[in-house]
């Protein structure tokens, strides 16, 4: 895939994002990699409208998050993709504002446990027999501590990482896999919310 290729694959899911109201205003940011030998990655590019973005609103990064080609800054969370990238070896990764990941992270601050549902099966985990946790880290502004916190508690088999107060990270193969990941995160979280007894308003968005 091709920079031109990556940002109409971007716009088209930070659109659909949008959409959903996972992506306000100009929150969240999406990734797919380029290569490995090196690490480049397709990153939309900071403060932008995710609902309009073009095939050109996307930004070339490199193994540290840093650009390399064009001239629109990447998004601040760049280097946390990369990070991602890198230890997940993700094709692609998802940085949403879902408000679900947000309540769940509040009420389960050491990792958010999720076991006997159905849906974990579109989150690439069994339906059954198998005890999943959701991490979660405190927020913060340096990449490098956010990057640390995730590798810390990395679980191969568990694509996705909540950032407390702050978002959900979620990654796969490609896009479109990442995206259903996310979709059925979001599911998986409202449940454990209606649980607990703090279910997010407004229907599925």
């Amino acid at each position: 895939m091709n920079l031109v290729e990556a940002g109409r694959a971007l716009a088209a899911e930070s659109a659909r994002f949008a959409a959903l109201g996972w992506m306000r205003g100009t929150s969240g940011n999406l990734s797919v990699t380029l290569g490995r030998d090196p690490l480049r990655l397709a990153v939309t590019a900071s403060g932008l409208d995710k609902g309009t973005l073009t095939e050109t609103d996307v930004v070339e990064v490199d193994f540290h998050g840093d650009p390399v080609s064009g001239s629109l800054p990447p998004s601040a969370e760049a280097a946390l993709h990369a990070r991602i990238a890198r230890v997940a070896r993700a094709g692609a990764v998802v940085h949403l504002h879902q408000l679900a990941p947000v309540i769940a992270a509040e009420r389960n601050p050491g990792g958010i446990v999720l076991r006997d549902l159905e849906m974990l099966k579109g989150f690439g985990r069994a339906a059954h027999d198998d005890e999943v946790r959701v991490p979660v880290v405190p927020n913060s502004q340096d990449m490098r501590v956010l990057g640390d916190a995730f590798e810390a508690g990395f679980d191969p088999a568990t694509p996705a990482l909540v950032v407390a107060r702050h978002g959900v990270y979620v990654w796969g193969a490609d896009l479109e896999q990442a995206r259903h990941r996310a979709e059925c995160l979001e599911w998986l979280l409202r449940f454990v919310n209606s649980v607990q007894g703090t279910d997010t308003p407004g229907g599925f968005a």
